[in-house]
């Protein structure tokens, strides 16, 4: 999908990139719909606005249709192209369902899809294995990254996938990472305009080098994990503030911003 001339993007590029709403059927009114419209609302009290927003996974918490509804009223209507990834709480025919030929996934049908800005390539993953915690993206789709990467090379490009690819030093969330993690970081070593991997699943915000880009993951947008570095039982949550991740294009390169929401600097003005 390429976005039309008509709707161009201001400058700087920039791409809002949140995580883990895990909007739930079993309380619509849930703090994690509260979580992902303040979310939301935030994304566009920024100035420039950005480029486009992309949610990396567990869009829901049982993937049912009704959470997918849920979903779509939250963004609807949104003035920014909202990108959408599968993590492991979401199911494909049911996001598929919802989101077929819209911008959520790229105009198209799939779950790994690529968007082409002006300014920058957005390249989306799908890691979702059913019935599985940890991730998978196969040989089929590493191809297909590797193609999609070849297009623009001398355009910057971000990756974005669910599971994070390597350890973050949480012992529990390490057991439920991208099994072919390697795989994908020799893709991505092999096409240096690459700037960014966004990731999420660990509800935490954490950045480290990948395959001579950098890889952060966003913090959730409703829960966040407490920082369990020892043991191999499940991380909890912890109430720390919720907040995404702003990934903006300046004259050095792309540089990352934590966005806090909910316990940002006071209502978000958008009368302007």
């Amino acid at each position: 999908m390429t976005p039309t001339s008509g709707s161009a993007p201001p400058e700087p590029f920039s791409v809002a990139h949140l995580s883990d709403p895990h909007i739930s059927l079993e309380d619509p009114e849930s703090s994690a719909v509260t979580g992902l419209a303040l979310a939301i609302n935030r994304v566009l009290a920024l100035r420039p606005h950005p480029t486009c927003v992309v949610i990396t996974g567990d869009l829901t918490d049982t993937a049912h249709p009704v959470e997918y509804g849920a979903l779509r009223a939250i963004i609807a209507g949104f003035p920014i192209p909202v990108h959408v990834a599968t993590g492991n709480h979401d199911d494909h025919q049911n996001l598929i369902s919802a989101f077929k030929g819209g911008v959520q996934l790229g105009g198209g049908d799939s779950c790994h899809y690529l968007v082409e800005y002006p300014g920058f390539t957005l390249v989306v993953l799908d890691s979702l294995v059913p019935g599985a915690a940890g991730g998978f993206l196969g040989t089929d789709q590493l191809n297909w990254l590797d193609a999609a990467l070849e297009k623009r090379p001398d355009v910057p490009a971000l990756v974005c996938v669910h599971h994070p690819p390597v350890p973050v030093g949480m012992p529990f969330a390490d057991g439920m990472r991208l099994d072919d993690g390697p795989a994908l970081e020799e893709v991505v070593a092999r096409h240096p305009n690459v700037v960014r991997v966004l990731a999420g699943h660990v509800h935490r915000p954490t950045v480290t080098g990948f395959g001579g880009s950098i890889l952060a993951t966003a913090p959730s947008t409703h829960q966040q994990s407490r920082l369990k570095m020892e043991g191999e039982g499940p991380m909890g949550f912890t109430e720390e503030p919720t907040a995404f991740l702003l990934h903006q294009e300046t004259e050095h390169g792309w540089v990352t911003h934590t966005v806090q929401v909910s316990h940002s600097e006071g209502v978000p003005d958008l009368s302007s």
